[in-house]
């Protein structure tokens, strides 16, 4: 019997199991956020454990309310930089070289296929997309994760969505993402890996590998994936051409991990992809969606750019796209977030920036903020937001709002029309 991805990563870094069903695994990066670590710091401080267990495996970034916006953000920010001081974590961003966990992590080069990550966050599933099992973690698996540089999971199941066809002009990955998990619900996937396989797939750049692994969390899995292949070895060159005389050799030695043809999976899903439409959720489940079309002429107060899900240079540039020459409806509160400084950088220099200043549009530095109801574009009670994000639970981006999940082609023609829009990109 062949073995999946999750299976083949699982036994190579199986440390023991404790029980039949339980895996305890080495670690090769734990990523830390100002949100969830500082609960796990303080705990393992009280403990008399305030160490860890490789200062090079750790990775934290200040991302949530960046700068602080009062008193209690500001020591939750304190917490994480002096933990990372005190125990000589080199690769702490901090403000002003911060951005969105899951954008600058992997593009700092931190995630190589066969990994396994772990996070106090549950988009970190992200990493999925380099071929690696990326998941996020409670507070006392974090904290031993941090320690000790192990996590422990159960037996991995394995659903494999096989997608075909090809693309209409105008439909993006978040569009792809939101009808799988429209076709499996919440629940779907739950305590599962996802696998991301087929024609789309191998089409999509890694931008768009991340995006729909980011996602897999909301049918409930644990991890999503996609198998390395020239395009992964491509994006991660700069940071392994030590390792590797040819890109070649890269692709061969990556190539184990991939799903062998006879693995075995709880269910299958096959899609042909060529007729899907841009889609948008409703309501508050993310497996609650509609065509933009069916949602035609639904009012917005403001339209969000950004996030783990679709912050990143492809994103803004696909927006800036449909905003050039163009400006934000009255009464829309425009609102962009460039995931990193070096996507920031890139869209000023593209003049990305400019496109979306002259929309309108506030742009704002890298952050979480909104996506959370917590800084940087919060909802008032009764506002409707076109939002880039991930998640429209009831007031995720504050009290009485409606969010609106959807990609960043139709949320820019929705910022001009006031209302939600097909993009033009779309034929």
């Amino acid at each position: 019997m062949g073995k999946t991805i999750a299976q083949k990563i699982f036994e190579s870094h199986l440390v023991e199991k404790p029980y039949s069903d339980t895996y305890v695994l080495k670690l090769d990066r734990v990523f830390c956020h100002e949100i969830t670590t500082p609960i796990a710091i303080t705990d393992l401080v009280e403990r008399g454990k305030d160490r860890v267990f490789d200062c090079t495996k750790i990775k934290a970034v200040i991302d949530h309310v960046t700068p602080a916006k009062d008193s209690k953000t500001a020591t939750q920010e304190k917490i994480l930089r002096d933990w990372a001081c005190r125990n000589n974590v080199k690769d702490f961003f901090d403000i002003g070289a911060n951005g969105v966990c899951h954008a600058i992590f992997p593009e700092k080069g931190f995630v190589r296929p066969g990994f396994t990550v772990i996070m106090g966050d549950s988009h970190t599933c992200t990493h999925g997309a380099f071929g690696a099992f990326a998941a996020g973690v409670g507070t006392t698996d974090l904290e031993v994760g941090i320690l000790k540089g192990v996590c422990s999971f159960k037996e991995p199941k394995s659903i494999k969505f096989v997608l075909n066809g090809t693309l209409k002009p105008g439909v993006y990955a978040k569009d792809v993402i939101l009808f799988l998990i429209s076709k499996i619900g919440v629940n779907g996937a739950t305590n599962c890996v996802t696998e991301f396989t087929g024609p789309v797939v191998d089409n999509f750049g890694m931008e768009e590998r991340m995006t729909i692994c980011n996602m897999a969390v909301e049918a409930g899995a644990t991890s999503g994936i996609c198998f390395p292949d020239e395009k992964t070895v491509d994006y991660l060159w700069e940071f392994i051409q030590d390792e590797f005389k040819t890109k070649e050799e890269a692709l061969k030695a990556y190539s184990q991990w991939r799903s062998d043809d006879d693995a075995k999976y709880e269910k299958i899903y096959e899609f042909d992809l060529s007729n899907l439409e841009p889609l948008a959720t409703i309501n508050y489940k993310p497996d609650q969606v509609k065509t933009i079309a069916e949602l035609k002429g639904t009012k917005v107060n403001q339209v969000y750019i950004g996030s783990c899900t679709n912050g990143r240079i492809s994103d803004l540039r696909i927006a800036a796209e449909v905003l050039k020459g163009k400006h934000i409806a009255p009464g829309v509160r425009g609102i962009v977030s460039p995931a990193t400084p070096k996507i920031y950088k890139m869209a000023l220099q593209e003049g990305i920036i400019d496109i979306f200043m002259d929309a309108g549009f506030c742009v704002t530095n890298p952050t979480c903020g909104a996506c959370l109801g917590m800084s940087n574009g919060v909802l008032a009670e009764g506002e409707v937001c076109a939002s880039t994000t991930n998640r429209n639970f009831n007031g995720r981006m504050g009290k009485g709002g409606m969010v609106h999940l959807m990609s960043p082609a139709s949320a820019a023609a929705t910022a001009v029309a006031g209302t939600i829009t097909n993009s033009p990109l779309y034929k």
